[in-house]
């Protein structure tokens, strides 16, 4: 088989916002531009205009009405079945770009399956007592949501069997689907950069720290902003979702958080920033090594896959725990050595995640696949 000939399919669980495994997803499509894209739900409006003029095929979820698809989770008890009704009987090979459900489809017997995976569902395994906890139920709820738990991870861990390869966005990632899936999987770091866009940061850094990241609670970017409030340093916050409206409830008048933004503006916020925070624990995290590319430091939590691409003392910091107490003392060691940091050091080490390198990389990894089908 040649990878010319083959005719191809990309599957994504959600474009419903754009974060990191959409910023995947997007370089999938242009490896693969005739590839069409099956997505569960897909909302135009969310995606401000990315991926629009691909062929985009949504799941039956999408006929639901508008004011349920803003509220997707409680179409939980469907996703199962969702990327499972999918018809890909005319394709050769297909690439699920999965978080939780789009590994979970059926494809004919000689179709290749290569499933990237951003991470097990999380949730269903290692952070389901945190989910309980936040769905803040009755008792007898409670012990059906577990029931439900106990429902989506044998549907989770029978999925994971479905590809024919596993893809690892990093080793913390691949530890985790031995873990949970009991399977081996192949690492390729996500392209976290792009080699040809300007990074000159000729510009006088002021003095805001910065976090550009989806406001959810798993991220604790309430615990940053407590850490803040507290240092009175200035803080800016780029993003939106579901915390928004809490976080500026508790945020000080030297925190500032400005929700979405163009990435042209972005590019700007990161050129001027002291340093990049990160304190929720990811499978990989491309913001951070983005904000490497712009020379900036990183202050991060002590695990996952920040791990792999921060270097203490040379690209950034740890803190051990996510309280912002923690936080604030890893800030003061920030400052301490601020000026022994060497920027052009910082964007060296973001230059080995690149959007090139992950191309490279996946394009030997499916000509191997290819050559021995």
């Amino acid at each position: 088989m040649e990878e010319k000939k083959l005719k191809i399919a990309l599957v994504h669980d959600f474009l419903v916002h754009f974060g990191g495994a959409e910023k995947v997803l997007e370089v999938l499509c242009e490896m693969y531009p005739e590839a069409p894209i099956y997505t569960l739900l897909y909302d135009e409006k969310e995606m401000r205009g990315k991926f629009s003029g691909k062929d985009i095929r949504t799941s039956f979820l999408q006929k639901f009405p508008k004011f349920l698809k803003k509220r997707y989770r409680w179409l939980l008890p469907l996703m199962p079945t969702a990327p499972e009704t999918f018809d890909l009987r005319d394709f050769d090979l297909v690439i699920s770009s999965s978080g939780a459900w789009s590994k979970g489809i059926v494809t004919r017997l000689n179709t290749i399956h290569i499933s990237y995976l951003h991470s097990p569902m999380r949730y269903a395994w290692d952070s389901s007592e945190e989910y309980l906890r936040q769905q803040n139920k009755s008792k007898s709820m409670n012990f059906i949501s577990r029931i439900f738990l106990n429902y989506i991870r044998i549907w989770d861990k029978v999925a994971a069997d479905r590809p024919d390869y596993l893809v690892a966005n990093s080793e913390y990632t691949k530890t985790r689907i031995k873990k949970y899936y009991g399977k081996e999987s192949v690492v390729i770091y996500p392209p976290a950069t792009n080699d040809q866009e300007s990074n000159n940061n000729d510009q006088k850094n002021t003095k805001y720290f910065l976090i550009v990241s989806r406001l959810a609670p798993y991220k604790k970017i309430d615990m940053v902003v407590g850490a803040f409030n507290k240092l009175e340093l200035p803080l800016i916050v780029i993003g939106d979702g579901p915390q928004k409206k809490y976080l500026e409830s508790i945020a000080g008048k030297n925190v500032k958080i400005i929700g979405w933004q163009p990435e042209e503006k972005i590019r700007d916020y990161y050129l001027k920033s002291r340093a990049f925070l990160f304190a929720g624990v990811d499978d990989f995290g491309i913001a951070p090594v983005e904000a490497m590319f712009y020379g900036v430091p990183v202050l991060a939590i002590r695990e996952g896959g920040v791990m792999e691409t921060v270097i203490e003392g040379e690209t950034g910091e740890f803190f051990d725990a996510a309280t912002p107490e923690v936080i604030s003392d890893c800030v003061r060691r920030f400052i301490e050595k601020e000026k022994v940091y060497d920027k052009q050091a910082i964007i060296d080490r973001a230059g080995e995640f690149s959007k090139e390198r992950f191309i490279r990389k996946f394009k030997e990894f499916l000509d191997n696949i290819t050559h021995n089908a």
